[in-house]
């Protein structure tokens, strides 16, 4: 899977209206679906991806094991699990947890306007990332990386402080860890 040009423009039930040049949905604040995935190991540890200095925004910045935005015209699960494998170079299952809006808006004009399916599975081996996808990657526990959100948040994607601040979500993965 490589990267794509084009996004899929939703309205805000997820339902598909078209497809839209990926750069410009990004510019003029176009909704379009997207997906996170949140992969943890046998120690409960989550797979963090610093994002490569050169992406479009937020390059550098930390954020969950994988986000993307789905091809059209195929299955979100399919792309999810596909995208671990053009990025981190492994495959896994992957389950659908839930869904949100967000819109953040960046520095150099650009702006994130996404309804987001946040997945989650589990590996116990290190990725082997893309080094023009990835900078790097790390393995942590949620109360280190809530602890260091607190103290360091400039150093974190948007999207990954807002699902992460979502209680819901947060009681959804410690029971699956349990």
């Amino acid at each position: 899977m490589s990267e794509q040009n084009t996004v899929i423009i939703v309205d805000e039930n997820d339902n598909e209206l078209w497809t839209y040049p990926k750069l410009a949905a990004h510019e003029e604040s176009k909704l379009h679906r997207a997906f996170s995935i949140f992969v943890f190991n046998s120690e409960n540890e989550l797979l963090l991806q610093q994002r490569a200095k050169e992406k479009y925004h937020s390059g550098g910045l930390w954020t969950n094991t994988v986000c993307s935005h789905p091809r059209p015209n195929e299955d979100i699960n399919n792309e999810a699990k596909l995208r671990l494998i053009d990025e981190m170079w492994f495959t896994t299952d992957v389950e659908h947890l839930f869904w949100f809006l967000y819109k953040s808006d960046y520095e150099n004009g650009l702006c994130e306007h996404e309804y987001d399916h946040v997945f989650i599975w589990y590996y116990d081996k290190n990725p082997n990332p893309r080094p023009d996808e990835v900078m790097d990657y790390k393995w942590i526990t949620l109360d280190d990386l809530k602890l260091d959100m607190d103290i360091n948040p400039e150093i974190y994607t948007s999207w990954f402080k807002i699902i992460l601040g979502n209680i819901d979500f947060v009681n959804k993965i410690k029971e699956k860890l349990k």
